[in-house]
């Protein structure tokens, strides 16, 4: 459980007031105290994302939100916070008081989840503190949504919930396999990892971790080398590797050493398939082609990693694209859970592989970008297309660009 990466889970959404409980209903959840509990309304402020293990479900993201009721400039700010979590989650549970007779505020954040196509239960908690079960369900008749009536506090109706979580969870709210789908068992796959100022310490990032894993899952081998010992490697088989898979940034000097015979693509690309959507993301090379001097271009980076020297996406991208293009353009970049809403401004989106978010919320900022009619493109495909292998990357997918 420990070892699933975050994005990789289930993300359960508790929206509702303040408190209506919703830190008390993940801790009575999780028999853990993982959740501030106060009787002070507001004790939760920015969204907090909880990774947990749910019996029969398995590893989940809990996203434990500020009230929905939250008042103030500063209150605002919350709301507009909470409201990240329309993008990230898989499903969500709107929790309700008894005796609350305006309920208005819960009825339109369960349309907004509807409309993004997140199951949504109802969770009644605080029943410990009604007499009449009947009375409870009362303002809740009508709202088409599934209902349980629960007391964090006391523990009734918890494992009932839990049983309702696993019922109504979304069948299809796995990312879809890496690699191994492109691979047969048995297969060799080389996978290249540069180890320059920009790796980090005594460890592989994420995406290269995922890809190697799946291949070792489906029952096939994975050898890992840098680019500076690629060639001496592929000498040393004795059989033809069925895929190499390198760092976007070696992509060209990996592109001279490796016999186009043998398939060959990149982690980023890898993960544009994975996390969002491979063929919207190649719609965006037409725009790369189109770009002028002076055209806004939006780098946006899932993370909040700390710039290096000679960076990816601060420095590479932006140095090989104006050369690509032959004149100067005009970046703004973007880090973290942020995405602007004023993506019209922009001739075109770059985004990192995604690997800190989920797939959900990935689309979510691939669809407001084709909402907005700017065009987007990651890393991988882009770098791709800059050192003119993008043709040869996308056989493995059968896809012709």
């Amino acid at each position: 459980m420990n070892e699933t990466p975050r994005a990789n889970r289930l993300h359960i959404a508790i929206v509702g007031k303040r408190n209506a409980g919703k830190s008390s209903i993940i801790n009575a959840l999780t028999h853990q105290e993982v959740s501030i509990v106060s009787s002070c309304p507001g004790t939760t402020t920015d969204p907090v994302y909880k990774a947990m293990e749910l019996h029969d479900l398995g590893p989940v993201v809990f996203i434990d939100t500020a009230g929905i009721d939250d008042a103030g400039d500063l209150g605002v700010e919350r709301v507009k916070r909470t409201e990240r979590v329309l993008d990230a989650a898989d499903m969500a549970l709107i929790v309700f008081t008894p005796g609350d007779k305006d309920i208005t505020l819960e009825k339109e954040w369960i349309k907004r989840f509807q409309q993004k196509k997140v199951s949504v239960i109802g969770v009644v908690n605080k029943i410990d503190l009604k007499e009449s079960i009947g009375e409870i369900e009362k303002p809740f008749k009508g709202i088409d949504i599934p209902f349980i009536y629960v007391s964090a506090k006391t523990g009734e109706g918890i494992d009932r919930l839990r049983d309702m979580i696993k019922k109504h969870s979304p069948s299809s709210w796995e990312e879809p396999r890496i690699v191994s789908d492109l691979i047969r068992p048995g297969s060799l796959v080389i996978l290249v990892v540069p180890i320059d100022i920009e790796a980090p310490k005594g460890r592989l990032i994420l995406p290269q971790v995922q890809t190697l894993r799946d291949i070792l899952d489906h029952n096939s081998t994975g050898i890992i080398t840098k680019e500076n010992t690629l060639r001496d490697t592929l000498k040393s088989l004795a059989v033809k590797p069925t895929l190499v898979i390198t760092d976007s940034q070696v992509f060209a000097e990996v592109d001279r050493l490796v016999p186009h015979d043998i398939p060959l693509t990149s982690f980023s690309i890898l993960m544009a398939r994975y996390k969002g959507d491979l063929k919207e993301l190649i719609r965006g090379i037409e725009a790369v082609k189109q770009l002028k001097e002076g055209g806004r271009v939006l780098i946006a980076e899932a993370c909040t990693h700390h710039p290096v020297e000679d960076d990816i996406g601060r420095e590479k991208i932006p140095r090989w694209l104006q050369e690509y293009v032959g004149a100067p353009l005009d970046f703004t970049w973007l880090s973290g859970k942020d995405f602007p809403n004023n993506l019209g401004e922009y001739d075109l989106v770059i985004h990192c592989g995604g690997c800190m978010i989920n797939r959900r919320e990935m689309l979510s900022r691939i669809g407001k970008c084709r909402e907005a009619g700017v065009p987007i493109i990651n890393y991988g495909i882009i770098i791709a297309t800059m050192k003119g292998i993008i043709e040869r990357a996308m056989q493995v997918f059968g896809i012709q660009v």
